[in-house]
């Protein structure tokens, strides 16, 4: 509980700082797509690539394999339901959903709270099912937002992708075990660590231009319930019928139950497809997490 608290406050402080930065006016809209870039395409594969070195290649392979399975499963179900669950939606609000329904926020919040419920061998599965979205939200996320009617112009897109490429040679590296060359090590993880801090100001210069009294959304409110309760509820159910330790039970529920990753609002900035929307998506299921994991904490113990 301490943990989550802590993580949320952080969130929301940063937040705050990039909503007063464009308020006052030290950042204004070019500054504010210059910094969106920096982190598409430089923070975010540094930090992308850092996350695959740290991930640890020792441990009990029958838990990685499984928990590595299951998360490839959980991906596609996320995919299909969100085509399905939001394809009513306007074209701009159907893209930010459906990319909130791939990608969550696993990562930043994921990650401790996995080691703080379940210590290091939950930090660890946590990094092994984490591969899988990682790429996923590079590769068919990312076209959710870049694609266009030619396939074999968005197929390029994607593979060119700084953050894909990223992926690439993180896993490479994992697999092999080599590591960076010291300096580039470095320079690597000091880029990479400026990605929470960056993100979450991007997106607090994006609530800048929003309307607070047009903050309330129903369908961003539908939107966290999908996001927070029924998918982790139906991989709850799922893992129940399956041979699986408690602790990877516990962790694909915890880690499906994450709220909307910060990169559908930066993605959206960044493609031009409803950012204000995108925003309200990440704020209000980041807020109604709280309650949610802590929740789903209790319940899984």
């Amino acid at each position: 509980m301490i943990t989550l608290l802590t993580l949320q406050l952080t969130i929301f402080l940063l937040v705050a700082v990039g909503f007063l930065m464009k308020k006052i006016h030290i950042i204004g809209p070019q500054g504010q797509k210059n910094i969106n870039d920096l982190v598409i395409y430089l923070i975010l594969p540094c930090n992308i690539l850092h996350a695959f070195t740290q991930s640890a290649a020792d441990g009990s392979l029958m838990n990685y394999l499984a928990i590595l399975f299951i998360s490839i499963g959980i991906q596609v179900f996320c995919v299909i339901y969100g085509k399905v669950m939001f394809r009513r939606e306007a074209e701009g609000r159907y893209k930010c959903l459906q990319y909130g329904t791939i990608c969550s926020n696993a990562g930043f919040l994921g990650n401790p709270i996995a080691e703080g419920i379940y210590g290091a061998e939950g930090l660890v599965l946590a990094s092994v099912y984490l591969i899988p979205q990682r790429i996923m939200m590079w590769s068919s996320g990312l076209a959710v937002f870049s694609g266009t009617s030619d396939k074999k112009q968005t197929l390029k897109k994607v593979v060119t992708h700084p953050c894909i490429l990223a992926c690439v040679l993180g896993i490479i590296l994992m697999v092999t075990g080599l590591p960076l060359p010291i300096g580039i090590d470095g320079a690597v993880t000091a880029v990479g660590n400026c990605n929470t801090a960056m993100s979450m100001m991007v997106i607090g210069m994006i609530l800048a231009d929003i309307n607070l009294r047009d903050f309330w959304d129903w369908t961003v409110v539908k939107y966290t319930v999908h996001r927070l309760v029924i998918i982790p509820a139906v991989v709850y159910l799922v893992c129940r019928m399956l041979p699986l330790s408690k602790t990877v039970l516990g962790l694909c529920v915890l880690l499906a139950a994450m709220p909307a990753g910060a990169t559908t609002s930066i993605l959206a900035e960044k493609y031009q497809v409803d950012s204000p929307f995108a925003t309200k998506m990440v704020i209000f299921s980041t807020l109604l997490s709280l309650p949610t994991i802590c929740l789903w904490s209790i319940f899984l113990q």
